[in-house]
């Protein structure tokens, strides 16, 4: 079930939000969502592990996303923009969403690996 949905990850540097003499930067990230099951699904929870270039390592765990716990027939996609700092020009973030089918079936879902990079700068491997 879980390969059957999709999670796509788009991050954004956000330069006017960001303070680099303060340590400060901020990314967005719009994340979509895809039921290519045959089943109805409901988001219960978010899982996220949040890595800085130094190493630094921070957990966001809660109920839903975005104040939402969405259901998604066959078929459809929730799509939703969050936002994350940093204290280094880059970093990287995964983590998983906890499902569960109106059987009453629980499972998680990968979110995969994306990086945090300001554009146009020198890319520190994470």
């Amino acid at each position: 079930m879980k390969k059957k949905i999709l999670i796509n990850v788009e991050p954004t540097y956000l330069e006017e939000h960001s303070d680099p003499f303060e340590d400060s930067y901020l990314w967005a990230y719009k994340v979509v969502i895809k039921n290519n099951s045959q089943q109805t699904i409901k988001l219960i929870s978010r899982h996220w592990k949040i890595f800085d270039s130094n190493g630094s390592f921070r957990e966001v765990k809660g109920k839903g996303v975005v104040g939402e716990q969405p259901v998604l027939e066959p078929g459809e996609e929730f799509e939703y923009t969050s936002g994350t700092p940093l204290k280094t020009t880059s970093g990287m973030m995964h983590g998983s969403y906890l499902m569960q089918n109106f059987e009453g079936e629980e499972f998680e879902v990968n979110i995969p690996p994306f990086s945090l990079d300001i554009p146009d700068r020198n890319k520190t491997l994470n």
